[in-house]
């Protein structure tokens, strides 16, 4: 086998890799409490602008 070495990241490169890793923890982290919230059952109140000044009738 080729005994090559691999050159020593510099410091820029380290701080890059840490981020991206950093990035995908926070965003598996982001999509399984999306998909959690998701589970439940669609809600059934009605949305919009809309909605607010029909409940408003005084």
């Amino acid at each position: 086998m080729n005994d090559k070495t691999n050159p020593p990241k510099s410091s820029e490169t380290t701080r890059k890799s840490r981020l991206a890793e950093q990035l995908r923890a926070n965003l598996q982290k982001r999509k399984a409490q999306s998909r959690s919230r998701r589970t439940g059952e669609a809600d059934q109140r009605p949305d919009g602008l809309g909605a607010a000044k029909e409940m408003k009738k005084d």
